[in-house]
């Protein structure tokens, strides 16, 4: 009997100890080196996080689960915990990876086959209710559900949480974002373990993005039914174990992702000389566009083509442009050589690399932080990450720079009034402490946050509004036309704007682009710690320190030797060339050490390829061809100094010295395969012939030193497109 006794208890002891939820950590790597954004997912569970700068990840699971390793273009791996608490995988490149395709499997049950409590809410009843988001008009439809603010503020977000689940053990929440500890704490975001799933047409909808779910128009909605037993784990699986709501909508084709939007782009065609021999534009340092499309490649996402914006592929890279060593703000650098995907025709690379200020010469900064804290911020990828990635930043203050805090929800409040840049405890505390819900009143939140700069406002210094948001701006202004009049209202005031965007599924880059255009300043898309190291500390001085505003760029093309031309991007940045002279015309700013790069691809006089119409002018005044000059064209740059009002000129000539492919520069090379993948994903007209391989074997020999990876990891990510 006491033998028996002991081989039950061992039993029993050795089940108990598998049942017990352990945490995991440990990294993930490929073949180079640490792999930022890679996914770790519990099996059979949505419960999945992402490894941050360092490959690093931790994870809470049972030791019976199994660890699913993945990352796009990569093998994945898949290890039983046990009784493993620390866990390291290197995954191996697949190299047949030829298309990537997501599938979202609805769910379908019928009514008459549950036998538990349903409650239906029908359109009619939804309507009625004018104001509050999904959630909220459920209060008094449905029974067994209880409806509460998420923070106790009117208008913050709803809590929803269906009765009998008070008992399921908190430890088996869906999904845990763990972050790094504030400076007064530790601290763990979850996903609300008591929180219901939300199907929408059939489709699962991920727990990080029921927010946007929340704030669906209800006259979209046909019905919306409330399944409140634990009994639905049989029918829906164990997903369900809170709760589940499902939405039916009007049309049956819902969809959370197609919610972000792009200003629509035109590609530039060829121009001839002869009839339109000046190009101009302003200046571009923006790299949103890259990281961008880095998170819709790494998720298996379709890439929509007005999201490619192949200037600020370019731009994200940094080149080995030599500063300025004269007076001038930026330096100007040139190249010219065969075009890689057309030999009648030549590239022309044309590069500025602005004044590296020391930390001595950085003027005193008057920072406001404004900071997006509605409804559509509260996943995983939005607030969390934000509030991480301000530490870099807040590091980077020194004792003489002041910070303050606007938050926007569905009004905008000051959460931190102006306070030393040595007090980084105090504003960590500001930031950590914030957490997301309700509507979006940006108009609002960027009249404060402009109204705090300008009281504290430092002459002589960097007086800066920094927005942090997803750019889903929804009560007040809100078109990009309204909050365009309402920067540049601001604009004369001396204070510069930069936006940093974060999120995906309804994340706005159009209007943060035109933010950051029109407040004199630029626009970073924040995916991963890894992007939040480079943008706020690599290139901190860069990202806040202007060093030339109002810069435009105007090419003159020689007609003796140039036939036709086309701008290679920019296409949202181009200019009339009566605005070049006009100083109340509005351009790009240049920060601490920008490097700027801009492509022409010209087709040479004698070449027999010609893509521009056919224009015979009667009146047209013929050139007198003269072969003396080797100036294959003239660029033209005015810029004002941050804080002047009148603009200076200068001007560069680019000889007619064209290499060959073989002989260019590693930047050069590397540059024209960006922009090679970047036309690719424009499905342009001029690469048509271009080949995958093309562009891996002209990146890889124009890789270069590559001391950060980043030139490895654009490689990696056209092999996974």
């Amino acid at each position: 009997m006491k033998t028996l006794f002991k081989i039950a208890f061992v039993f029993f002891l050795h089940t108990s100890l598998y049942a017990q939820i352990v945490t995991i950590t440990g990294t993930v790597h490929e073949e180079n080196g640490p792999l930022p954004g890679a996914s770790v997912l519990v099996k059979g569970t949505s419960k999945m996080v992402s490894t941050d700068f360092d490959g690093k990840y931790t994870i809470n699971a049972l030791a019976t689960d199994v660890l699913v390793f993945s990352y796009v273009g990569y093998m994945r791996q898949e290890v039983t915990v046990g009784s493993q608490t620390t866990i390291h995988v290197t995954l191996a490149s697949n190299n047949q990876l030829d298309e990537v395709v997501v599938v979202g499997h609805g769910i379908k049950r019928e009514k008459k086959a549950l036998g538990y409590a349903v409650s239906t809410v029908k359109s009619e009843q939804l309507s009625n209710r004018t104001k509050g988001d999904v959630g909220r008009v459920l209060s008094g439809k449905a029974s067994g559900v209880a409806i509460s603010n998420q923070n106790g503020i009117s208008g913050s977000a709803t809590r929803v949480v269906i009765r009998g689940n008070s008992s399921i053990n908190g430890g088996n929440q869906r999904i845990e974002i763990t972050k790094k500890a504030p400076v007064n704490g530790t601290n763990t975001t979850k996903v609300d373990e008591n929180q219901p799933i939300y199907i929408v047409d059939g489709v699962l909808i991920d727990p990080s993005l029921v927010s946007i779910v929340a704030q669906m128009d209800k006259a979209l909605i046909k019905n919306k039914k409330v399944y409140n037993s634990k009994k639905t784990t049989k029918r829906f699986g164990t997903e369900t174990k809170n709760g589940c709501i499902v939405i039916n909508t009007k049309h049956g084709n819902y969809r959370v992702e197609n919610d972000e939007s792009y200003k629509a782009l035109f590609e530039n065609q060829f121009k001839s000389v002869l009839f339109d021999p000046l190009s101009t534009m302003a200046v571009d340092v923006d790299k949103a566009g890259y990281s961008n499309i880095r998170r819709m490649i790494n998720n298996g996402q379709e890439i929509p083509v007005d999201a490619v914006k192949i200037e600020e592929m370019i731009n994200y890279f940094e080149y080995a442009y030599t500063p300025p060593t004269d007076n001038k703000p930026f330096a100007v650098h040139s190249e010219v050589i065969q075009t890689p995907w057309n030999k009648e025709t030549q590239l022309v690379r044309i590069g500025l690399k602005g004044k590296e200020l020391s930390t001595d010469e950085l003027p005193v900064s008057n920072l406001t932080f404004l900071i997006d804290v509605s409804g559509s911020m509260s996943d995983r990828n939005k607030l969390p990450l934000l509030q991480s990635a301000f530490e870099i930043l807040v590091k980077k203050l020194r004792k003489e720079d002041t910070v303050s805090i606007v938050v926007y929800a569905g009004a905008a409040g000051v959460v931190l009034e102006p306070t030393s840049g040595d007090q980084k405890e105090t504003i960590m505390k500001a930031i950590n402490n914030l957490s997301a819900g309700g509507s979006t009143a940006g108009g609002q939140g960027i009249e404060l946050a402009y109204k705090i700069a300008k009281e504290h406002f430092v002459k002589d210094g960097n007086n800066r509004v920094i927005l942090a948001t997803d750019g889903d701006f929804n009560v007040g202004q809100s078109s990009d036309k309204a909050m365009q009049t309402l920067i540049e209202e601001k604009r004369d005031s001396g204070i510069f704007l930069t936006c940093l965007g974060f999120g995906m599924g309804n994340y706005k880059d159009s209007k943060l682009e035109t933010l950051a255009d029109k407040g004199n300043g630029n626009h970073a898309y924040i995916d991963t710690m890894q992007e939040a190291h480079k943008f706020l500390g690599k290139e901190f001085g860069g990202t806040l320190y202007t060093i030339a505003k109002d810069v435009k760029i105007q090419v003159e093309f020689n007609p003796l030797l140039v036939k036709s031309y086309r701008l290679i991007g920019y296409e949202n940045r181009l200019l009339a060339n009566e605005d070049f002279d006009n100083d109340a015309k509005d351009a790009g700013e240049i920060g601490s050490g920008h490097t700027v790069t801009a492509l022409y691809e010209v087709v040479p006089v004698d070449s027999s390829y010609d893509p521009t119409p056919s224009n015979t002018l009667k009146y047209q005044k013929q050139i007198q061809h003269s072969n003396t000059s080797n100036e294959l064209l003239t660029v033209k740059f005015r810029y004002k100094t941050p804080e002047g009002s009148k603009s200076k000129l200068f001007s560069e000539v680019v000889y007619n010295d064209v290499n060959s492919i073989d002989k260019a520069s590693e930047d050069v090379k590397f540059i024209a395969a960006v922009a090679m993948f970047g036309m690719q994903l424009r499905d342009s007209k001029y690469v048509k012939d271009i080949k995958q391989e093309d562009v891996l074997a002209l990146a890889q020999s124009g890789r270069g030193e590559d001391t950060d990876g980043f030139r490895a990891e654009f490689i990696r990510l056209v092999k996974a497109k």
